[in-house]
């Protein structure tokens, strides 16, 4: 399986760094099985720090490694998937799931507004879960721990 991660930098040696904003999942390197995706990630984080340099950095995963660690993996977006994204975001990333790997739907700017009414109690979580079932979600991949990490083989850097 190949993986991307979208950034202002190349990321040839991925480490765990303490999250600056709320992440779905908490801390951990982020990727996504949607090149697309982390294309547009790479150009927001660049745009979001000021500089016109972004990389899609691509990383090879044998599936089969995954078994040999904790994951914990979201079909869709339900709600399970919906009450961690909000206990994350609430608590700037401080629910750290004991898994190494989690995988996904992203929270993006298209499903946000859907878990914002949510959070300020204008919906309930089965009809969130329900608004957010007609959206096109993309998955991420939220690598927790160096064990994790390890597994992953970096292939390529575009700069996009």
């Amino acid at each position: 399986m190949i993986l991307y991660h979208g950034s202002s930098v190349a990321v040839k040696d991925p480490l765990l760094r303490p999250t600056l904003r709320p992440l779905d999942f908490g801390t951990g390197l982020y990727v996504t099985s949607d090149l697309p995706e982390a294309v547009r990630w790479a150009r927001l984080t660049a745009k979001r720090r000021g500089t016109d340099s972004s990389f899609v950095t691509s990383y090879e995963l044998a599936q089969e490694q995954l078994s040999s660690l904790r994951v914990l993996c979201f079909a869709g977006p339900d709600r399970e998937w919906l009450e961690v994204v909000v206990k994350n975001r609430l608590d700037t990333g401080s629910l750290e799931l004991p898994y190494d790997v989690v995988a996904g739907p992203v929270a993006d700017e298209q499903t946000i507004s859907v878990v914002l009414l949510y959070l300020d109690g204008i919906i309930d979580a089965t009809t969130a879960v329900s608004r957010l079932l007609t959206y096109r979600v993309t998955s991420q991949y939220a690598f927790k721990t160096t064990a994790a990490l390890q597994l992953l083989q970096l292939k390529e850097v575009l700069e996009v």
